[in-house]
């Protein structure tokens, strides 16, 4: 027999759908619900989701302010490896369910919740990501996944629902599916709709952060980034924290249409999607963080987090954010950071982010090693010759076997 649901913990964005399932666990398990929602900076008021919940009878309502923990604890983190998945993507939904995951576990062991639950569907990423985050942090608690559980089927259903049990419909939800949309002070994602049609162009109604590259200004803006330890720390010389530097830097280059992807992925649960990205900041910081690095990490070093990327982003994407092998790849990626530290100039202009200037108190760079012009440090261009003859050898063994 089924262990007995004495109290659950539902991620609630307030949403119509996380509404319904607010209703349906309350009748499925006749126990009580706390709600939690999480403030990542998606730009929407939260305190209507307070006053759903509280409608729907809720009496513990957690509105938890997550942003400059969000970009301090877990962007940084990844852009510290210049975090790319399949080469294009910035992870800005993949990178907030483990925190998202985190504070569920937490609130659910304040409450003494035998269980927590969330909204995410049976075809997408989130529940792995959430349910895999929740296996390492609390093995005790179980999670409920209503899409997989209910019977419901159908969008039709799904509203048929919420009107027999009194939940407001918004008008914009009735009809034709909308988009599905996924903010955060990383990203914006929009998935659905025309875009499930990979040959179909996006429009341009759907892009929220950012200007058309084609409308953005003519004239190019310069900013200047400063990095401590591999981590991004003022802007144009003002110190900021975290979330604050982020977010000035969405604005910035959300004005000039930097930032967007058009972009088919690889699902860890095993389809393709298509999703239109919009990663303004991030994707400055990207390009700065490159440009440090590149004055500062030596070549191998730089190398070695290259190769090993891929992998890291793959197991953010997969949701093993808390997974050991995730945890030893980031130890060493932070070591790599101990002298990144330094100013980055950066130059916006029509959706591009190109990096014009570094300059490093820890720079590995030596104007006078490698000027073309007389230099004072000691260089013999005649061992380059031997360098040459030994890189060469193989190479004139394996053209002699093959009569070359």
């Amino acid at each position: 027999m089924a262990k007995k649901i004495e109290k659950i913990v539902l991620a609630y964005s307030g949403g119509l759908d996380t509404s319904i399932i607010l209703k349906w666990l309350q009748e499925t398990y006749g126990c009580e619900v706390v709600t939690f929602t999480a403030d990542l900076g998606q730009d929407e008021e939260l305190e209507p989701a307070r006053a759903k919940a509280a409608i729907s009878g809720v009496k513990d309502i957690r509105i938890v302010d997550l942003r400059e923990e969000f970009v301090r604890d877990f962007v940084f983190p990844m852009l510290r490896a210049n975090t790319l998945y399949e080469g294009q993507y910035l992870l800005g939904s993949s990178i907030a369910r483990p925190l998202i995951a985190k504070h569920l576990v937490a609130i659910a062991r304040q409450v003494g919740a035998d269980a927590v639950a969330h909204g995410a569907t049976g075809k997408g990423n989130d529940q792995v990501r959430f349910e895999l985050a929740v296996n390492a942090l609390d093995p005790s608690i179980e999670v409920i996944a209503p899409w997989r559980q209910w019977n419901i089927r159908s969008r039709t259903q799904l509203l048929d629902y919420a009107e027999k049990h009194g939940i407001p419909v918004p008008s914009d939800k009735r009809g034709e599916a909308p988009f599905s949309t996924d903010a955060n002070l990383l990203h914006t994602s929009t998935e659905g709709k025309i875009l499930e049609d990979p040959a179909a162009i996006a429009p341009d109604y759907i892009y929220q952060r950012t200007v058309d590259p084609l409308d953005a200004p003519d004239t190019p803006e310069t900013i200047t980034i400063g990095f401590e330890g591999g981590d991004p720390v003022s802007l144009n010389g003002q110190a900021m924290t975290p979330a604050t530097l982020l977010t000035e830097l969405n604005g910035l280059g959300g004005r000039h249409g930097i930032g967007r992807l058009d972009l088919v992925e690889n699902r860890f649960v095993g389809m393709k999607s298509r999703g239109v990205y919009e990663t303004p900041g991030g994707t400055i910081l990207l390009a700065a963080h490159r440009g440090i690095e590149s004055i500062t990490l030596d070549r191998a070093a730089a190398h070695l987090k290259d190769e090993i990327m891929p992998r890291y982003a793959e197991l953010i994407y997969n949701g093993f954010w808390f997974a050991p092998e995730r945890d030893m790849l980031q130890a060493l990626i932070d070591r790599s950071q101990a002298f990144v530290s330094g100013e980055v100039t950066v130059r916006l202009y029509k959706g591009s982010a190109s990096v014009i200037s570094r300059t490093s108190p820890c720079s590995l760079y030596c104007a006078d090693l490698v000027t073309f012009e007389e230099s004072s440090i000691a260089y013999d261009h005649h061992d380059a010759e031997g360098f040459i003859r030994l890189n060469g050898l193989r190479l004139r063994s394996w053209a002699a076997r093959n009569g070359r």
